[in-house]
């Protein structure tokens, strides 16, 4: 009887138990906590796509471009500089033209290695107005030395590019875009045994933007020998139609006058025939 008694009463003391709960612990306190959470959830928007060290890691490229920049600065005369600025209109470049004429036979290297960091930075942070870059190499440097130097500079820049974008362009290429980044992963995967054909032809031809070019080919595993080859050759056209263009600079007016019908067929032509040997082997295959 008493082992019964005992049962009785746990049983009772239970049931009290589970009567005070919900009195002590109301459904809406506990939904508020929930909810909290959950809104908290919401309102704390997408992820920053790049950690602490990939941004460190960065900053400290920039940090060495701003420090070249400073040593050509601290090597040049006093003088007013005002006009030193990223060109961004054919005016804007004819007065950095005039301003540096000057400049560029008493002071040659500064201003060879001043063009080289402005043009690979802008090539590694895909920065736009390369192309009043490689005509102001024509009207400094004639059409020889300002193919060899614009061919120098953007093959520089576009290798910075590739292996800053081998460290932290994952994360923003998939961020900015995923349907390019596709499209450009298949072909690639297409066509491994004559990637070089097919880079050539992207090079030539506007096919992909070039920045674009740069910041994907490490992601979709193009070899560097392969893009730096590529990069190489196939900008050489470009340079010579752009640089050419910039000895007579007063007679342009706009940037569209540069590539006119018979400079767009000849690097489409030339691109075509960049392929020619892929093609030729799928059809006997």
């Amino acid at each position: 009887m008493r082992a019964e008694e005992r049962e009785a009463k746990k049983c009772l003391q239970s049931k009290q138990v589970e009567n005070l709960v919900p009195s002590q612990f109301s459904p809406g306190t506990i939904g508020k906590g929930e909810m909290g959470m959950e809104v908290a959830g919401e309102m704390k928007g997408p992820r920053f796509p790049l950690s602490f060290w990939e941004v460190a890691g960065a900053s400290m490229v920039v940090l060495g471009f701003i420090l070249g920049l400073l040593g050509v600065y601290l090597t040049l005369p006093a003088s007013d500089y005002s006009f030193l600025k990223l060109p961004r209109s054919l005016e804007d470049l004819q007065i950095l033209r005039d301003n540096l004429e000057t400049y560029t036979s008493d002071y040659t290297i500064q201003v060879l290695v001043g063009y080289c960091v402005v043009y690979i930075f802008m090539q590694t942070f895909m920065i736009p107005g390369t192309v009043f870059m490689s005509l102001l190499a024509g009207a400094l440097f004639g059409v020889f030395k300002g193919v060899a130097l614009v061919v120098f500079a953007a093959t520089a820049g576009a290798s910075s590019c590739y292996f800053l974008s081998k460290l932290i362009g994952r994360p923003l290429i998939f961020f900015l875009w995923p349907d390019k980044l596709a499209f450009f992963q298949a072909q690639v995967a297409q066509r491994r045994e004559r990637l070089l054909n097919y880079m050539l032809f992207l090079r030539l031809t506007p096919t992909l933007p070039n920045t674009f070019i740069n910041v994907a080919s490490p992601i979709v595993d193009v070899p560097y020998h392969i893009f730096f080859l590529a990069t190489f050759i196939g900008l050489i056209p470009a340079a010579y139609i752009t640089v050419r263009a910039g000895i007579a600079l007063g007679e342009l007016q706009s940037v569209g006058d540069l590539y006119d019908f018979n400079s767009i067929a000849t690097l489409f032509l030339i691109g075509v025939l960049s392929v020619t040997p892929t093609l030729l082997r799928k059809s006997e295959s």
